[in-house]
């Protein structure tokens, strides 16, 4: 058994998981309906919106945001590039982190450090990939010292965020940790009284989960991030 397959067994274990499904239907209902197929006509011109949301929308968000973006102080505080976002442009699940930190302040990635390694288990303990779904930050240069972004910075930054939703128009959104969540659902409310609940955030699901770095700290942490994967889940397959 290669160390990769057994770390992923491992990860499962402690989550919960005790089984995958051999049900080529579905894995097809997981991987394909959800991340692949058009919204239905409601008869209020929504299919026709759909069907515009594509690459081009995003780059036009990106390149609004430009290349040495110097709307915050940030641009002086060592950043090294933006961090836009990755993923599939018509995803229905989009996750939501803080801030880039150092790897993906050096890559141009979001998640891709040993949080974002865990993160992408997470995606595919529900038979999914990251290819699949949608990755960004509230905040899209890395604060100095990975510290929690500034209000100054996230008035700046937010509206690049909530233009990326608009466009991609997930089923679902996760809000990674604390910052994330009370940034979209505009609270204070600490994560864990957010985390277990679903939310309407513009039309869409949300629902708040740990980070994966709090994960790392807190391995114990990992079952109930399970619980709210499986809500996710769920709702990918009733479409």
């Amino acid at each position: 058994m290669s160390r990769e397959l057994a770390d992923h067994l491992k990860y499962f274990a402690e989550i919960g998981v005790d089984g995958v499904s051999r049900d080529a239907t579905w894995r097809r209902r997981a991987t394909t309906e959800p991340f692949d197929s058009v919204a239905p006509a409601s008869g209020d011109g929504n299919l026709v919106q759909a069907t515009t949301y594509n690459d081009d929308n995003l780059a036009a968000v990106q390149t609004d945001i430009g290349p040495d973006c110097r709307r915050c102080k940030l641009c002086t505080l060592g950043r090294s590039q933006i961090v836009f976002g990755v993923g599939n442009p018509k995803a229905r699940l989009m996750f939501v982190g803080e801030a880039p930190g150092e790897e993906e302040d050096k890559r141009g990635e979001p998640f891709v450090g040993r949080a974002g390694q865990l993160l992408t288990k997470i995606i595919e303990a529900i038979g999914l990939t990251r290819d699949q779904v949608y990755i960004a930050n509230v905040i899209k240069c890395r604060p100095p010292g990975n510290r929690n972004p500034e209000p100054d910075e996230v008035e700046q930054c937010e509206p690049f965020l909530f233009r990326q939703v608009d466009v991609i128009q997930p089923r679902v959104i996760v809000p990674l940790g604390k910052f994330a969540a009370q940034c979209l659902l505009k609270t204070t409310d600490p994560i864990t009284r957010l985390r277990g609940r679903q939310f309407d955030y513009r039309g869409v699901a949300l629902i708040p989960t740990f980070h994966p770095a709090y994960l790392l700290r807190n391995p114990s942490a990992k079952r109930e991030v399970w619980e709210d994967m499986k809500k996710v889940r769920a709702i990918l397959q009733s479409e």
